[in-house]
Parts: C-alpha cells; sequence; structure tokens
C-alpha cells in the first residue's frame, strides 16, 4: 500500500516537473469574457488607425468591403487554430502548434521565427503609428515630422522596455484598462463621426476610377485588413489559462472577430462620410485623426489622437513581453540558437533585449506601409504552413473537415498573392527584403539544427514517430520510478 502511494507521489512529481520546465500560468484565471476582451484588445490596436488610408489607396472607397473580406478570411484560418487549442490547450501557442505538427524540426523552427517576426513587425507598427498621430499635436512640425514619427516611436519602445525590465505586477491590468478605454473610444469615434456627418452617400461603397481598383488591389487590401484581425492568435496563446479552454477558445476567438467587424465597419463608415478618397490616401498614416476634424473640430483631432497614442502605448507595452515570451519558448524548446552576450538575468530578459532591439531598428528605418508588408508576407506564408501541417500530420487526431481547411490555405494563398503583386508594382524593394530576411532565418536554422546535436529526448525519430516515441518514453519513466518507489517502500 505505501509503495503504491509512493509510486503515485512520484509520479505526481514528474508531471510536476515537466510542468515546471514552462513559466507557471494561472489555470482557470482567464473566464469567456476575458479571453474576448484580450483578444478584442489586441486585434483593435494600430491596424485600425493606419491601415485604413493604405488600403484606401489599394482599392480605392470599397476598402471597408476590403475589412469584410478579410474577416471572412481569418474566420477560415481560426478553424485550425480552434481545432488545435481544443486539442492541444497551452500557453504554447502557435510555436507549439507547429511542433505538434511538423516534431522539433528546421520546418516547425523556421516558421515559429516567421510568427515571432510578424509579431515583431506589428510592435513597430504600434510604434511608428504613435509617432504618427502623436506629431499632430504639432501642426507646424513640417519638414521635421519625417524625423519626431520615428523619434517618437523609438522613445515609446524604450520607455516600454524600461517598463519591462522593472518586473511591475500591474502591467497587465495597465494594458487590459488601456485596452477597454481604446475600444470604448473607438466606438465612440465612429458613432459621434456617423451622428454629425453632413451627409451619408459616402458610407456605401462605390466602385469609381479613383485609387487601384484591380482584382489585385482589392486582393492587397485585403491582405492589409488581415493584419487588422490577427490579433485573434493572443487568445490561443492563453489557452492554459482560459476557463474550459476546449469550449471557450473557439467560442472566444468567434466572438472577437464578429466584434471587430462591426468597429472596423462603423470607422470605416465614419471615415467615408466625413473625408473624401485623396483625403483618406493623402493622410493614411492618420486617417481617423484627419476624419475627425471636420466634425469636430481641433477637439476631435485631439481627441482622436490622444486615442490612438494611448491605443498603441498600451498595446505595445502587453505585447512587447508577450513576443519575448514566445522566442524564449522557442529557445528553451531548442529550436532556436541562443546568445547570453554576457548579459545578466534569464532567458526571457535577454529575449526580451532581443525583441526590443530589432523594433527599434524596424521603427527607425521603415515607415508604415513597409512595415505592414513585411508583416503580412510573413503572417499569410506561416498561416498556409500551419494549416498544411495540421492536414498532412494531424488529420487523424483533429479529423478536420476538409472543406474548411482547403478553403483556409486556399484564400491565404490568394490574398497573398495579390498582395504580393501590387508590391511587385508598387514597391518590388520591399520584397527583396522580406525574401533576403526569410533566407536568412532558413540559413540560420539549418546550420544551427546541423550544430546543436541530437533533438531532445523524445524526438530522436522525427514527426511520424515522434509522439509514439514519447508515450514510449513515458511508460519508460513511470515504470522506472515506479520500481524506485517500491523498492523504496
Amino acid at each position: 500500500m505505501l509503495g503504491s502511494v509512493d509510486n503515485k507521489k512520484v509520479k505526481a512529481q514528474m508531471k510536476s516537473n515537466a510542468e515546471n520546465k514552462s513559466p507557471d500560468y494561472a489555470e482557470g484565471s482567464l473566464s469567456l469574457a476575458g479571453s474576448v476582451w484580450l483578444g478584442t484588445g489586441v486585434m483593435i490596436g494600430a491596424g485600425i488607425f493606419a491601415l485604413t488610408g493604405q488600403m484606401a489607396g489599394m482599392t480605392g472607397a470599397l476598402f471597408p468591403v476590403a475589412f469584410l473580406v478579410a474577416a471572412i478570411v481569418v474566420g477560415f484560418s481560426a478553424y485550425s487554430y480552434v481545432l488545435l487549442s481544443h486539442k492541444f490547450p497551452s500557453a504554447g501557442g502557435i510555436g507549439m502548434f507547429l511542433e505538434k505538427a511538423y516534431g522539433p524540426s528546421v520546418t516547425t523552427a523556421f516558421h515559429a521565427l516567421l510568427m515571432y517576426s510578424s509579431m515583431v513587425i506589428a510592435q513597430s507598427f504600434l510604434a511608428r503609428t504613435f509617432g504618427s498621430y502623436a506629431v499632430q499635436l504639432w501642426p507646424g512640425a513640417g519638414d521635421a515630422a519625417g524625423y519626431l514619427v520615428p523619434g517618437l516611436g523609438v522613445g515609446l519602445i524604450l520607455l516600454v522596455f524600461a517598463v519591462n525590465l522593472a518586473g511591475t505586477k500591474w502591467i497587465g491590468r495597465v494594458a487590459g484598462s488601456l485596452g477597454v478605454i481604446k475600444v470604448v473610444g473607438i466606438a465612440v469615434f465612429a458613432i459621434v463621426g456617423l451622428t454629425l456627418a453632413e451627409s451619408w452617400s459616402g458610407a456605401i461603397p462605390t466602385v469609381s476610377p479613383e485609387g487601384d481598383m484591380s482584382i489585385a488591389g482589392f486582393l492587397g487590401a485585403t491582405a492589409l485588413g488581415i493584419l487588422a484581425f490577427k490579433g485573434f492568435t493572443t487568445i490561443t496563446n492563453s489557452g492554459s489559462e482560459i476557463v474550459d479552454p476546449r469550449r471557450n477558445v473557439g467560442r472566444a476567438i468567434i466572438i472577437a472577430i464578429a466584434l471587430c467587424i462591426v468597429i472596423y465597419g462603423l470607422v470605416g463608415a465614419a471615415v467615408v462620410v466625413n473625408l473624401s478618397l485623396d483625403e483618406i490616401v493623402a493622410k493614411r498614416d492618420y486617417a481617423l485623426a484627419a476624419a475627425a476634424r471636420p466634425v469636430l473640430g481641433d477637439v476631435g483631432v485631439w481627441f482622436t489622437v490622444i486615442l490612438a497614442m494611448t491605443a498603441t502605448a498600451g498595446g505595445l507595452l502587453a505585447s512587447i513581453f508577450a513576443v519575448s515570451r514566445m522566442l524564449a519558448m522557442l529557445t528553451e524548446m531548442r529550436l532556436v540558437p541562443h546568445s547570453h552576450f554576457r548579459m545578466p538575468g534569464d532567458i526571457q530578459q535577454h529575449t526580451l533585449v532581443y525583441t526590443v532591439v530589432l523594433g527599434l531598428v524596424l521603427t527607425a528605418f521603415f515607415d508604415l506601409s513597409r512595415i505592414a508588408a513585411l508583416g503580412i508576407i510573413f503572417y499569410l506564408t506561416m498561416d498556409i504552413a500551419l494549416h498544411w501541417g495540421v492536414w498532412r500530420h494531424l488529420r487523424q487526431e483533429l479529423q478536420p473537415r476538409a472543406a474548411i481547411l482547403w478553403t483556409a490555405i486556399g484564400l491565404d494563398a490568394l490574398v497573398l498573392s495579390g498582395f504580393l503583386l501590387v508590391k511587385f508594382e508598387q514597391d518590388p524593394a520591399i520584397l527583396a527584403v522580406a525574401l533576403a530576411i526569410m533566407l536568412g532565418l532558413l540559413v540560420m536554422e539549418l546550420v544551427y539544427f546541423r550544430l546543436r546535436g541530437p533533438p531532445p529526448e523524445g524526438h530522436e525519430h522525427g514527426h511520424e514517430h515522434g509522439h509514439e516515441h514519447e508515450h514510449e518514453h513515458e511508460h519508460e519513466h513511470e515504470h522506472q520510478a515506479s520500481e524506485e518507489a517500491t523498492a523504496h517502500s
């Protein structure tokens, strides 16, 4: 009897040790409503403030429709994430999902780094948007605005970095509070903008000779719109913290996307009824502030600018730690190389430094259009790989519906192709930069996997036999622990 009790203790201790390899997460600490606010708060970030004008430049007055189509594309993409979260609820998020599909391989590491890169790019997008709106408080900035925008963005990143290094426990609460203010503020902007507009004729999208009305232009605008929705992946990263994750992760994603569709639709309508298409395109980096002026004057501009600054600062505060945590987890999984560079502290603090440095470079040297382009290319490439991994390697475990999965892959590929075509015509240099970064990441991972030695125990036979081999080792360890516990008794 004593041996049986000790055996259970040994097994419980083994399980606890295995779980403690990753950071601790409070299981069941996030309700369905809380997870919806989390996803919505991340999605409604810099995208709605800065992407509106860029999308209008690609597809003219149809940019609100492009937002809707982007939501449909993301809805199909969310299918795989819901299935994976239901089967493997964890704090590992996309990195863990890719590892489940492809094993501890170069394929997993490469696409996980693409997702990490897109998240770093999103940080730079937040910082640069902060600068673009903040500079509107100085109408006489003139040519100096070209330096003030990246300068303010860099300053914000450094400030948030210092706050994160301090390890303050109230970061999550502050970011959450700012998220609520952001969502409510944007809703107020949309409702007031529509209510006080002189005419609603512009709220109905029409095809006009202005802007790029080609199919490729519309697909390109849709791709940018996806950036405004891809924050739903944050919900999957909290799988271990959400109450009843097997039910609530999927529900939270669907509700968050639906809320964003409504809010984006109202904001898009408020912009087009108060600005001409030419004005939206010309003021694309601060279109919401420009749209507030005709109905509310300087008060409206100040309100929108402060709202944008609050939203981007809060988003950056919450995201920098999350992004660095993802890189730390990839490091612990031995999927990416790591060097301390003689820095004190743990891996999490090191990856925080790397993440901030990359964000500073992007913010200082790339404008919003190019930052967005890199982000969507990396994200959609990773997204297609994830769907393919579900179909190719996890079909038996997850039993996905083929029609939905292949529709998601097809839509991603179609939208990415249209976006690449538009950028090839407008800005081929950014495509060269994206290709160079992707090749650099791939070569780095190939060299790292060649030099790192054998993979972690339990994965020697790759993906095809990885899970089976892992279970065999678990049984072996449990049997050995049982014998030791019995002998001790």
